[in-house]
């Protein structure tokens, strides 16, 4: 069974990897990758011995340990890694605010703190008494989940910079999971300054000590990499009675990892309805800055939140050097900013480094005279946005695929918001059910 895999991210890696180890012999896959290297997301840059993520701050931490074993292993095992603590905060105004901002609120100024503690057992007493199900609009659950203060405080300016959408045309479903959900006990201690943990999963992560996050996919790759076609973009997927050819090479089965929004330009004969669903999906794009430090050191941070408009455009700032030790040269350090605009939009301009520098100067992370140089990167597609119609596209895509026999998989592939090792974990899922296929011939 020859299999062709769109993409050489983690998630093409990761099910190529866990073919050749279920036993599919490895001339029978072939990676098309438009870029020069293998690491999609998660690759990282070097630049006169500052390295960086280029599409954010990663972390190596899973739930599934045997993923996260895996991921190791094939980086280089425990001994190519650090072990990090988690240190986040808010920064708000010139204070450093505990993360979630609600098991934080004793750091805040008292005006600020008491809105949002009123807030918070406001909302609180609402859902008791009248037992509310969660809005399905994301503005409305902010006020809903955490009460008007901390939507005025944090929220609501955070997210209007990740997402650069009126927050109600967010729907809420992407927050399930993901937003900490503190008990109201937790919220009224650390209102009076008793210090309570909100979001403890993470506090122990682990980073590649040499190469930035792109070791890890570098790792997966290092046993595939001549069935890896570099600068090779897929200019033409077509469905045949047998299979389907790929840039007129054909294959008895075709996985893509490339963001649904793009596949109706590269898929020939796609009906009208499930074209259009992929191309009206929701993303943002992100810009990421290096900027390379001469100071020798950092707070001891991992990284934070610059929720106010006059920190600047940056919504999160990585200590990147504080990741592992090879990631500035000695006596140095460095931060990366993540800049978030509307997938589709034009790539930013000059005047965003500028902005980014002064807002960085203004929350007194560093001054002018530190940087040495700063160097940047544009992805295209870096987050999903979940609007109202989300699913419903999302549905019509999916069946068309099913349909055709086109398997999606990766953070854009089936447009889901999954991390780094939740795309390990579907690639080992899917690489399972190819390999029984396989075996049924």
């Amino acid at each position: 069974m020859k299999i062709a895999i769109l993409g050489a991210g983690i998630s093409g890696l990761a099910l190529a990897r866990f073919l050749v180890e279920g036993g599919l012999p490895r001339e029978s896959l072939t990676l098309f990758e438009a870029g020069r290297e293998v690491g999609g997301l998660c690759a990282s840059k070097t630049i006169d011995g500052f390295t960086y993520d280029v599409t954010g701050g990663h972390i190596l931490y899973s739930k599934d340990a045997a993923a996260m074993a895996w991921m190791k292993a094939c980086a280089g095992g425990e001994s190519a890694f650090v072990t990090r603590e988690r240190h986040t905060k808010i920064r708000f105004g010139d204070r450093w605010v505990h993360y979630p901002f609600e098991n934080g609120l004793g750091d805040l100024p008292p005006q600020a703190n008491f809105d949002c503690l009123r807030g918070y057992i406001d909302a609180w007493h609402r859902r008791q008494v009248d037992g509310s199900k969660a809005p399905t609009q994301f503005g409305a659950w902010v006020r809903w989940r955490f009460g008007d203060g901390i939507a005025k405080h944090f929220m609501d300016p955070y997210n209007a910079k990740v997402w650069k959408r009126e927050l109600d045309f967010l729907s809420s479903d992407w927050v399930a999971g993901r937003v900490p959900d503190a008990p109201v006990d937790d919220v009224l201690r650390a209102s009076i300054g008793i210090r309570t943990e909100g979001y403890t999963h993470q506090s122990i992560f682990y980073y590649p000590r040499t190469g930035g996050f792109q070791a890890i996919t570098d790792g997966i790759a290092s046993t595939l990499l001549d069935r890896v076609r570099l600068s090779t973009r897929v200019g033409e997927v077509v469905r045949l009675r047998e299979g389907w050819t790929v840039n007129g090479e054909h294959f008895d089965r075709v996985v893509s990892t490339l963001a649904l929004t793009d596949l109706p330009s590269i898929v020939r004969d796609m009906p009208a309805a499930p074209a259009e669903a992929m191309r009206s999906l929701e993303y943002n794009s992100i810009t990421c800055f290096l900027v390379a430090l001469a100071r020798p050191e950092h707070p001891a941070l991992s990284w934070i939140y610059l929720p106010h408009p006059e920190q600047g455009p940056t919504n999160r700032v990585t200590y990147m050097s504080n990741y592992a030790p090879g990631m500035a040269p000695a006596g140095r350090s460095s931060l990366l900013c993540e800049v978030t605009h509307p997938g589709g939009a034009p790539a930013p301009g000059p005047e965003l480094e500028r902005e980014v520098l002064a807002g960085l100067e203004s929350a007194g992370l560093l001054s002018r005279s530190e940087v040495l140089f700063t160097d940047r990167v544009t992805t295209r597609h870096a987050y999903v946005v979940f609007d109202s119609a989300y699913h419903a596209r999302r549905k019509a895509a999916f069946d068309w695929l099913d349909s055709a026999g086109l398997v999606p998989l990766g953070r854009f592939g089936r447009f889901e918001y999954d991390n780094s090792d939740q795309c390990v974990i579907k690639a080992r899922e899917l690489a399972s059910k190819l390999l029984r296929s396989a075996a049924r011939g």
